[in-house]
């Protein structure tokens, strides 16, 4: 009787992320198929988990394949999983999970987090359909038939890219996309998460010095558009008003200031700001 391949969800930037039966799972089966094993290798101390794993990334998926069909045609259990999130998501994944799906071995995929899912889910744009796309490619060719397409596309869709290219994929965006609504969320689910609103010609001054990969989320053509400007008055207010509440309900100056920055998409430090700004005045 064959194994079984597990897909396993794992966090997107917070160690919380992942879920109780992903832990189980990943404590459980024989190998685990890593993306990159110096990056699992610290979920899997974090939680103590002995599994040990082999990598599973694009640049060996020819050769790995038959090696890990051939373990759970054996009967053995695989977790695959990537550096962040769900696997087959613009990660390594899905020619392994076809290739089960050919050898009828059983797959069995673990949910949890994924960046494009959690970023969509905060930009306030209605969510079906939603289109997820990867990476823009890097060659000239490839990169005019990528935003080709993507134009093509009405409602709202999501991509992913590094911090040196952003400033320079958001402008050419424009060029393809107009001034359609964006969501640029970076450290996802991290301390320092952020979610920078406006539009493809408005945003990009705002992430040149961005750390960190980053989620993009277009909103539908024709909707109107919110900016971080037209959200800061208002929402630091708010974000101010609840830190207060939840320091007087016993949270620590720290835990309030962390929850209310998550809960209106602000970094800490501006939601600490507005709290200082806020005493000085008297508020």
């Amino acid at each position: 009787m064959s194994g079984t391949l597990f897909v396993v969800a794992t966090p997107v930037g917070n160690m919380e992320d992942v879920t109780l039966r992903a832990l189980r799972v990943l404590r459980e089966v024989d190998v685990i198929a890593a993306e990159d094993t110096r990056r699992t290798a610290h979920l899997l101390s974090h939680y103590a988990i002995p599994t040990p794993s082999i990598s599973f990334h694009q640049h060996n998926i020819r050769t790995r394949i038959p090696q890990l069909l051939s373990r759970l045609q054996s009967g053995q259990n695989v977790a695959l999983v990537t550096d962040a999130g769900t696997p087959g998501v613009s990660d390594p994944g899905v020619e392994l999970v076809e290739a089960c799906v050919l050898a009828n071995v059983s797959v069995d995929p673990i949910p949890g987090a994924s960046a494009p899912l959690t970023a969509a889910v905060a930009s306030g744009f209605p969510l079906i359909p939603l289109t997820i796309f990867g990476f823009p490619p890097r060659r000239s060719k490839d990169r005019t038939a990528w935003f080709a397409e993507a134009k093509s596309v009405r409602h709202t869709f999501t991509f992913f890219e590094s911090p040196h290219r952003i400033v320079a994929t958001l402008l050419e965006a424009s060029a393809s996309f107009g001034e359609r609504p964006i969501v640029a969320a970076r450290e996802l689910t991290k301390r320092h998460q952020e979610f920078i609103r406006g539009t493809l010609l408005g945003v990009p001054r705002l992430l040149e010095q961005a750390k960190g990969e980053l989620t993009i989320v277009v909103g539908p053509e024709n909707r109107q558009v919110v900016s971080n400007d037209q959200l800061d008055a208002g929402g630091l207010d708010r974000a101010v008003t609840m830190f207060g509440q939840l320091t007087e309900s016993g949270r620590s100056r720290r835990a309030a200031m962390t929850e209310a920055a998550h809960a209106f998409g602000f970094p800490v430090r501006a939601v600490y700001a507005a709290v200082e700004a806020a005493k000085k005045s008297g508020r």
